[in-house]
Order: structure tokens, then C-alpha cells, then sequence
């Protein structure tokens, strides 16, 4: 029974030249490429492309048009809240009011 036989270096480079060749003999086999594959598929790609840019602007639309919808809401909020809130009353108006009262409550005693 013949043993292990550790390859020299001869034999490794031969080894290394017989793998080139194969790999090269496997890409002159491929079949060159058709034009027209070829462009149906960059078009394909384009086409997608352009569609994954549309749906990225829509959805940048959607969400600046929801953020302003949201400022809006919020003003709208803010004014209502303002409107809601009792009026302040000036100096002049309270102490025509504290006047008044003070009237009333003397014509009620008479």
C-alpha cells in the first residue's frame, strides 16, 4: 500500500495552471451576453428605481403635509384656549364694576 506522497513544487504549480485553465476554459464557454437582455434589464431597474423615488417623495409629502396639519391643530388649539379664557379686565373696567356693585348694594339698603 503506497502512503501519503506530499505533493513538490512542481506538482503544486501544475495543480495552480491546471485550475487557471478551468476557469478560464468555464468563461470563454459562457455564452456572450445579448444586447437586448441587457437593456430590457437596466430599464427593469430604472423603472423600478423611479418607482422606489416616487414613493419616497410621496411619503416625504405625506409626512411634511402631516406635520403641518399638526402646527395647524395646534394653533387652532391655542386660539381656541385664548378665546375661552375670561378677558382681562383693566383698571378702569374693574373699578367701574367695584363701583357698580357698591351702588347696588346702597340701593338695596334704602
Amino acid at each position: 500500500m503506497a502512503g501519503y506522497k506530499e505533493p513538490g513544487f512542481q506538482d503544486r504549480v501544475a495543480t495552480a495552471q491546471r485550475a487557471r485553465e478551468s476557469a478560464l476554459d468555464k468563461l470563454r464557454s459562457k455564452k456572450p451576453l445579448d444586447e437586448a437582455e441587457v437593456a430590457r434589464k437596466v430599464a427593469a431597474q430604472q423603472a423600478k428605481e423611479a418607482a422606489a423615488a416616487e414613493k419616497r417623495e410621496r411619503l416625504l409629502r405625506e409626512r411634511e403635509e402631516a406635520k403641518l396639519a399638526k402646527i395647524e391643530a395646534t394653533r387652532l388649539a391655542a386660539e381656541a384656549a385664548a378665546a375661552a379664557k375670561p378677558k382681562e379686565l383693566t383698571e378702569e373696567e374693574k373699578k367701574a364694576a367695584r363701583d357698580a356693585r357698591y351702588a347696588a348694594r346702597k340701593n338695596r339698603k334704602r
